[in-house]
């Protein structure tokens, strides 16, 4: 939660997930948060939760929660999902 949307909080999350060599995928919700699920080597995981703390320039990050994904989210390739 935070100020995540209308800042390219999406993009930026999955320029950073790529450049991670992450998959998985990235969302906005109808409470105004934004949903991250990520598949990857431990470190790169670790990175990304420790970018999405500050998020891109405009963004308010308020709080992270990492959980286990579901079996179902494995995919090679990060996308930005509707």
């Amino acid at each position: 939660m935070g100020r995540v949307q209308g800042v390219g909080f999406r993009w930026w999350t999955m320029r950073t997930a790529d450049r991670l060599g992450l998959g998985g995928s990235v969302r906005n919700l109808r409470d105004g948060s934004v949903e991250v699920q990520a598949v990857g080597s431990p470190a790169a995981l670790d990175e990304l939760e420790s970018a999405l703390a500050s998020g891109p320039p405009g963004a308010r990050v308020d709080r992270v929660e990492a959980v286990q994904p579901d079996p179902g989210t494995a995919r090679d390739e990060f996308r930005i999902e509707r």
